[in-house]
């Protein structure tokens, strides 16, 4: 039986600074466990939930993880070294960290998952990196769903596609019915959350003459408070000011600067209030590989509501 929506309980895997927690919180659903080796990362996450995640995965037995109703997992995408002859999917994903999220599903067979990637993971290795990745989730026993989504298309002031994987237990949930949540209108433009007459970020004089604007090609993207528009991915690598990837801002006494910690949390879609106790370029990188929080949030939703309403007429 699928528990009703305040007992729904979920783990945190590959968590990161824990965005996919903040979004099915706020959802009312309770995190039993999570799971994040990097340990800057690990000290964001504990800056805001209170609690240190448990290591790397590979290491922790899938039968000590507490009960829980929801997997949510940003895992890495890596290439299989064994595809199509060998059957089952512990010989076709042994060696991969996608392994250890199968794994995890087979030994609890949870109500529902939600996995994230970059949508290169659909052309990765050809193709047949997805190929197995769906496959194996299908052969666990799951109803499977998956779309690109674009985090401009719902209230985040930034391009970010993303690969999000929905799966619903075949023997828990009635399949076919779930929708990705539909995407909104109107885009949000990054100008609002323009920070005025910074004085620190400044990237220098000299930096810009013979790299940031060394070739008149409209590169790189600079934003003002009157700016209308979502800006490019922030990368994992903003912090090494890459002019053809970065977005900066027209402010502070060299007229040019990088993302505040404020610019960084709204391009994400965090609260202002998330906690940030470690340096700008672990900041950084802990934001580029991070998930856009609203849109975690509206898949949240149409999950949350699929499992209630087969809930409710599961209880009639």
């Amino acid at each position: 039986m699928v528990p009703e929506l305040n007992d729904l309980k979920f783990i945190d895997l590959f968590a990161g600074i824990g965005g996919m927690r903040l979004a099915f919180e706020s959802k009312g659903a309770t995190c039993v466990f999570s799971s994040e080796w990097d340990k800057y990362a690990q000290k964001t996450y504990e800056a805001n939930f209170g609690e240190i995640p448990e290591g790397d995965i590979t290491k922790i037995r899938a039968i000590d993880i507490p009960k829980f109703d929801i997997l949510l997992a940003g895992f890495p995408c890596q290439p299989f070294s064994s595809i199509g002859k060998r059957e089952g999917f512990k010989h076709k994903t042994q060696g991969t960290l996608f392994y250890d999220v199968a794994r995890i599903i087979d030994q609890h067979k949870p109500s529902a998952f939600l996995l994230e990637n970059v949508s290169g993971l659909l052309t990765h290795d050809d193709g047949r990196t997805f190929s197995t990745i769906i496959s194996t989730l299908i052969e666990l026993g799951y109803e499977v769903e998956y779309k690109i989504l674009d985090a401009s298309d719902y209230g985040v002031p930034q391009k970010r596609e993303r690969i999000y994987i929905v799966g619903f237990n075949k023997r828990k949930v009635r399949p076919g019915a779930f929708l990705f949540p539909p995407q909104r209108k109107k885009k949000v433009g990054i100008g609002k959350f323009v920070e005025k007459d910074r004085t620190d970020l400044s990237i220098s004089k000299h930096l810009q003459s013979v790299y940031i604007y060394k070739l008149d090609d409209g590169r790189p993207e600079v934003i003002t408070t009157k700016s209308e528009f979502p800006v490019k991915t922030l990368v994992a690598s903003y912090h090494k000011i890459q002019r053809l990837t970065g977005t900066f801002v027209a402010d502070g006494p060299t007229g040019l600067r990088l993302l505040s910690e404020n610019e960084c949390k709204a391009v994400m879609g965090y609260p202002k209030s998330f906690k940030i106790p470690v340096s700008r370029t672990q900041m950084y990188r802990q934001f580029g590989n991070s998930v856009a929080v609203p849109v975690i949030k509206a898949v949240a939703d149409a999950m949350i509501k699929h499992l209630d309403e087969y809930a409710r007429r599961s209880r009639k």
